[in-house]
């Protein structure tokens, strides 16, 4: 099992896959960095050598995955809180941002349901 920018990711896996394992890399993503460093993405991650890896390693790095991207994630929608824009005020009260109708679906982000006493 190769670590790669702190994930733990699967061996027996095409390269290209066991990217997706990061946070912050999908198909494309992972596609690009095979690409940029050279390595097939049809081969497992176990067949990788240590140059290879060393290689993904490097070209990851060019990326804010992980630690990072979560921290920036964060970071902004505490900004948006902190403005008190629209999509900021719906993330403080905890309901849907993005315009979704919230009359009879969003329990997800909304909770269970609450019992109205009259």
């Amino acid at each position: 099992m190769a670590r790669i920018a702190g994930v733990n990711i699967p061996a027996n896996k095409h390269t290209v896959i066991a990217l997706t394992s990061i946070y912050g890399v999908g198909r494309k993503r992972a596609a690009d960095i095979c690409k940029s460093a050279n390595v097939a993405e049809n081969r497992k991650v176990n067949e990788l050598t240590d140059d290879e890896l060393e290689r993904v390693r490097a070209a990851i790095n060019e990326y804010a995955v992980e630690g990072d991207l979560r921290r920036q994630v964060a970071m902004d929608i505490k900004r948006l809180m902190d403005m008190g824009c629209y999509r900021g005020i719906r993330h403080r009260r905890g309901m849907t941002v993005r315009g979704q109708k919230t009359r009879t679906n969003a329990r997800t982000r909304k909770g269970p349901r609450r019992a109205v006493t009259r």
